[in-house]
């Protein structure tokens, strides 16, 4: 966060977010079916398809104070 006095009374802050910075994979739950109709091991079992964070975000914004 930055302030930069305009005015007597007046202020702009600029303001930087950052979430999930180093940008680390948080994984989602594995497969859980473990064999298909048969008996057969399935292909899929125990992979991991999807995340459940989002990737780096970065989020800017300029406030007006007066």
């Amino acid at each position: 966060m930055k302030n930069t006095k305009i005015g007597e009374r007046v202020n702009l802050q600029f303001r930087a977010e950052f979430f999930n910075i180093l940008n680390h994979p948080n994984f989602g739950i594995p497969n859980a079916n473990t064999f298909v109709s048969g008996g057969a091991i399935a292909q899929t079992a125990g992979v991991i398809t999807s995340t459940t964070t989002f990737q780096r975000q970065i989020q800017f914004a300029l406030k007006f104070i007066f």
